[in-house]
């Protein structure tokens, strides 16, 4: 499972703009995700899992989080799946970056400030997403487990999707993760904020450059980019 430099034949405006543009939205999830788990009214499946592992062993949840994107990189490599430059940034900086947000925001607020943390959070990553897919540097080492499986099975992507994030979920609930109308409201409004926000930041990069995915999904989810990952929205 090769890692790939970016190679690029942008102009250096455009390839400094994906490069910020790249770690800006990474920075913007690592802070949506963090909104969403201090509205305490329940996370993502993927964070579900990182809540209830961070429980049973006492570890970080920005370190659990860097920690399941490498087990998950490793899965990449039965299906070969080759990851991006942004793959390898997603999997070293979200962690962290919701580890400080988490830091910055405190704990116990009221439950009206909490909700809106909550819808807050969803946004700010759908934003993010748009973000950092827009950038084209390769999807995020969950996705890429996602659409690698999709390429290889045949089976229908939001198959997929859902097999992996039910099984995640489960297993965060049994861990003692954080299950709730937070969660649902993550499943019903993440997919339409993220389908207009990928289109909306995606960079333009000339005639050849693909074009971004509509449907949305999850932040962490599916770009069409110029790097050669294999193109599939959820």
């Amino acid at each position: 499972m090769p890692f790939r430099l970016p190679r690029t034949t942008d102009s250096a405006p455009v390839f400094g703009r994906r490069l910020v543009q790249l770690l800006v939205g990474l920075y913007l999830y690592g802070l949506g995700i963090a909104l969403i788990v201090r509205g305490e009214l329940g996370v993502a499946p993927w964070d579900v899992l990182t809540q209830g592992i961070a429980k049973q062993t006492g570890l970080g949840f920005g370190l659990i989080t860097v920690i399941t994107s490498g087990i998950v990189l490793l899965l990449w490599i039965p299906i070969r799946q080759r990851p991006g430059f942004g793959t390898l940034m997603n999997a070293l900086l979200v962690g962290p970056f919701a580890d400080l947000s988490l830091w910055m925001i405190p704990t116990g607020l009221d439950l009206w400030l909490r909700i809106v943390m909550l819808f807050g959070g969803i946004v700010v990553l759908a934003v993010a997403t748009g973000l950092y897919i827009g950038a084209h540097f390769g999807p995020g080492p969950r996705d890429g487990l996602m659409t690698g499986l999709h390429r290889r099975t045949g089976w229908r992507i939001w198959i997929v999707r859902t097999g992996i994030e039910v099984t995640v979920l489960i297993a965060g609930f049994l861990l003692g993760g954080n299950v709730g109308i937070g969660t649902l409201a993550f499943a019903v409004l993440v997919g339409p904020l993220c389908g207009w926000t990928i289109p909306l930041f995606a960079v333009r990069r000339g005639p050849a450059a693909a074009r971004p995915v509509r449907g949305g999904a999850r932040g962490r989810d599916i770009p069409r980019p110029a790097t050669g990952a294999t193109p599939a929205q959820a």
